[in-house]
């Protein structure tokens, strides 16, 4: 393998890449190790980059899907700022949604690589912090209408210098979030995540040398961008369109009509989001870093989902979108839920794609994470903080039902919480887990997945609650004749056996002992004409409880076996 005047042998290659992915892997064993945010080791909201000297992305372990096609657009903005002003052992931190990022509470990491007074590249580290200040506990006011009311903003400092924290970042960090003994252990945890990854590379230039391991980095990007464009080229040519709808900003409930169109020619692809509205006064755009990562999201599904992600895979990619809409939000438009509208991003790109690969992208999904905040004190009076993102129905495909109880689209390889952590860490008590059957999901030849029912019991007073629920009136889409899925819904019953409230988006809810907190998130799109499907795949369902007999006729026309 050659690149340049250099050439690498494919064993050397190979033990190359091998060691990249070892190292991600190995930062983000060490983050989740020795973070202090359940958030964070539980869920393991965050992910572990390494990146070229040019800011082009070379490895990056499972984690946050949405992260991918940030890392780089990140650390070319600090480069912007600090590029003549970088010594070995420096640390840069930013949280800036409108340089790369995606909300004030996702801290980044960046450690430049320094080998023999050069710099090899950088090692980056994503995570979502529990509270980085602002008007509610957690940050992310659902009504929020300003970045201001978002928290803290540190768009770029110098958090390590030479090797030593500077204190006045900690002290800073400290006075402005409700948990710093938690947002600074966090905070040392990806130090160390960073620092681990400059270990493992200086290791390899030491067995290697700089210019073998710059010259590897170079054909692992060039061999990806080969793969891409094969993959692209095999599609037909063609414009590709499709239109949703996303249900309201938290400031009102009014429909968000949002479009694209994917155009395929060659072993190129664009997604143009021109004609998509203005940024919205509620805190669900997003900016143009999570936009393009958005689009990066699909098209790695497209052109090679089982294999690791670099830069290279999006070389043939062109995002357009014109500055200051809801998927290109700028300053100070609020973006705390911008995985709200970013899904919606790569959902648009999904829908359309779909027809050209049936047995790869589905019907709709469930879509939103379908957060929800509790928080309040416990019972000895300290402040507690609970955030979960749910799990809900993926559309079918055309070949396979749909996955029930899957994480969303942006978050990747993320979990919840078992019930035993969330019960020992918290005043709450996990009423009930287990598939939304109530609410069905989209019937046809292959149906959707099932979305969840979780329950919370408060078991003290004085806490409240709040979320950000999309997919509520607009329901999951189905495909070639499915049916659409069904959707997600926010509900509290009263302790006092009141009426129960639903909700979507909705900014606070006071909770006292005894109430119970219902998330239900939706089932996804169906594919194809249900009256058929097979009648063993109905009787299966039948038997598990997923289906009634009454659905089974009225959604199937099944009519049982007849008799031989």
């Amino acid at each position: 393998m050659t690149s340049g005047e250099r050439l690498v042998d494919s064993v050397t290659q190979e033990i190359i890449e091998g060691k990249l992915m070892a190292t991600v892997d190995e930062m983000g064993i060490v983050m989740a190790r020795t973070s202090m945010s359940p958030v964070i080791y539980e869920v393991l909201d965050f992910a572990c980059g390494l990146l070229t000297a040019d800011a082009e992305l070379v490895a990056q372990m499972n984690g946050i899907t949405l992260f991918t096609g940030t890392f780089g657009v990140q650390v070319k903005s600090l480069l912007e700022k600090f590029a003549d002003d970088l010594m070995d052992g420096d640390i840069l931190l930013t949280n800036d949604p409108y340089a790369g990022g995606t909300h004030a509470c996702d801290f980044a990491i960046v450690k430049p690589l320094f080998v023999n007074g050069e710099i090899l590249g950088y090692a980056i580290n994503v995570a979502h912090y529990l509270d980085v200040g602002g008007s509610v506990p957690g940050s992310l006011a659902p009504d929020a209408t300003s970045v201001f009311q978002e928290g803290l903003r540190l768009p770029g400092v110098k958090v390590v210098r030479s090797g030593v924290f500077a204190d006045e970042i900690l002290h800073i960090i400290g006075e402005n979030v409700r948990l710093p003994e938690i947002a600074l252990g966090d905070l040392n945890a990806q130090v160390a995540a960073v620092r681990v990854a400059a270990q493992r590379m200086m290791e390899l230039c030491v067995k290697y040398g700089a210019d073998i391991v710059q010259t590897a980095f170079a054909n692992l990007l060039d061999e990806s961008e080969k793969r891409s464009r094969g993959a692209i080229a095999s599609l037909p040519d063609g414009r590709y369109e499709a239109s949703d709808i996303i249900d309201g900003d938290g400031v009102t409930t009014a429909s968000i009509p949002v479009k694209v169109v994917v155009t395929i020619m060659g072993d190129s692809i664009t997604a143009d989001f021109t004609g998509c509205p203005p940024a919205v006064p509620g805190p669900i755009n997003c900016a143009r870093g999570a936009l393009q990562s958005a689009v990066k999201t699909i098209v790695k599904a497209m052109v090679g989902p089982q294999d690791p992600s670099n830069e290279g895979w999006f070389r043939p990619l062109t995002v357009i979108a014109p500055a200051g809409t809801i998927f290109t939000a700028e300053k100070p438009s609020p973006t705390g839920w911008y995985y709200e509208g970013s899904v919606h991003a790569s959902e648009l790109v999904w829908k359309a794609l779909a027809p050209l690969m049936p047995s790869r992208f589905s019907a709709g999904s469930y879509s939103s994470l379908c957060v929800v905040y509790i928080s309040g004190k416990d019972k000895s009076g300290q402040p507690f903080i609970h955030i979960e993102p749910q799990h809900g129905g993926w559309g079918a495909s055309q070949h396979r039902d749909g996955a029930s109880a899957l994480i969303a689209l942006t978050d990747g390889d993320t979990y919840n919480y078992s019930v035993e952590v969330i019960e020992a860490r918290f005043p709450l008590r996990v009423k009930r887990y287990g598939f939304n059957i109530e609410g069905g999901t989209g019937a046809g030849r292959r149906r959707g997945g099932f979305g969840i029912v979780r329950e919370y019991e408060v078991l003290g007073d004085h806490a409240s609650a709040y979320g950000s629920f999309g997919r509520t009136a607009t329901l999951p889409w189905g495909m070639d004749g499915g049916s659409h899925g069904t959707p997600n819904v926010l509900q509290v019953a009263p302790a006092d056996q009141g009426v129960p409230r639903s909700h979507g988006r909705v900014a606070h809810i006071d909770l006292k002992a005894g109430d119970i907190l219902r998330v239900v998130t939706g089932g996804g799109g169906g594919w194809g004409d249900a009256r058929q499907r097979e009648a063993d795949l109905i009787e299966n369902d039948l038997r598990n409880g997923f289906l009634s007999a009454f659905d089974a006729v009225s959604l199937y026309g099944y009519e049982g076996r007849k008799e031989q």
